[in-house]
């Protein structure tokens, strides 16, 4: 190569180089964030998982990207959808919306990081090895609700000392978490001297069905089982339980400000939030395994006073005041 041409290629290269190096640099990096309901059912839910981001350094669409994965209440989507999200190369996958999303991402990659919620202890499952140290590619959030089905039984007892018949509304997609429940609920109902009978609630049609003779056969209270379709149908099963004047208790505060009566579960916002944290940490290069399960210690019981008026249901001056917010 002559001298001068030499010198043209090197120059060349130098110019070149920067704009290779910037466009490196500036590259965003992309979660893959996997849900088995619909968007509209988790907005409050998001946006405590974008507070998270943001608290790691993170906005999205300013430098990070998001894609997002819906398999609307059909679990049997899921694998399919996180095979998708695996086939483009996100830097981290958001497994939400319970069990069966965990186990569709963790079956699709064991590469890339997963940051999972999970109602249930993840080691028991065998999503993890340990709580503290959980090996692998997958860490998260545990938030314990399904292990609250007798405190939140005890709630409805509390505010119906005089029930003897208790429907319990189950949806069946993750049978393990029915089966402990219904463990729970019928311990804690005979302790009582209570009886307790299931309700399939598997789509909106069986949630109707099961309503209709909850009021014919006239069960004097409802328990919902923690469940993401459930949550994500918390309106129809709030109008209904006002439309057949029939009090229940559920898992989260995302039913009381529908007009539920009465919630005792985890702050799921927070969860969230905390999710968010963890990928922000793993989008700088921490690692799935070094990053313990975060087990959720904030606990939020919510009354919503207005429904109890309209039940005809005195609330104890006890039970309101251990109560972290009463929705007047």
């Amino acid at each position: 190569m002559r001298r001068r041409d030499f010198f043209t290629f090197m120059g060349g290269a130098m110019a070149a180089w920067p704009l290779a190096a910037r466009a490196q640099q500036t590259a965003m990096p992309v979660i893959g964030f996997l849900d088995s309901r619909s968007p509209e059912s988790i907005v409050n839910r998001l946006r405590g998982f974008r507070r998270g981001l943001e608290e790691g350094g993170y906005v999205e669409g300013q430098n990070v990207a998001i894609e997002y994965r819906w398999a609307e209440n059909q679990p049997d989507r899921l694998p399919d959808l996180a095979a998708d999200l695996v086939h483009r190369h996100v830097d981290v996958i958001v497994a939400s919306g319970g069990i069966p999303g965990v186990f569709a991402a963790k079956a699709a990659t064991t590469t890339i990081p997963v940051v999972f919620l999970a109602g249930q202890d993840p080691t028991k499952v065998g999503l993890v090895n340990s709580l503290a140290r959980p090996g692998g590619n997958l860490t998260g959030v545990n938030f314990f609700n399904t292990e609250l089905s007798a405190k939140q039984f005890e709630l409805l007892h509390e505010i119906l000392p005089g029930a003897k018949r208790v429907a319990v509304l189950v949806d069946q997609s993750v049978q393990a978490n029915t089966d402990a429940t219904l463990r729970d609920v019928d311990d804690a109902a005979r302790v009582h001297g209570m009886t307790m009978e299931a309700f399939n609630a598997n789509d909106s049609r069986e949630i109707d069905a099961a309503y209709e003779r909850v009021a014919r056969e006239r069960f004097e209270g409802v328990f919902v089982e923690q469940s993401p379709f459930l949550n994500s149908r918390r309106v129809q099963l709030v109008q209904l339980a006002a439309r057949y004047t029939v009090p229940a208790v559920y898992s989260g505060r995302e039913y009381t400000e529908v007009g539920g009566l009465i919630s005792y579960g985890s702050d799921i916002n927070e969860a969230y939030r905390q999710v968010g944290l963890y990928c922000g940490r793993i989008l700088k290069g921490a690692k799935a395994a070094d990053l313990p399960v975060v087990q959720s210690s904030k606990l939020e019981l919510v009354i919503n006073a207005q429904t109890a008026r309209m039940l005809g249901l005195p609330v104890s001056p006890q039970l309101l005041a251990r109560a972290d917010e009463v929705i007047e």
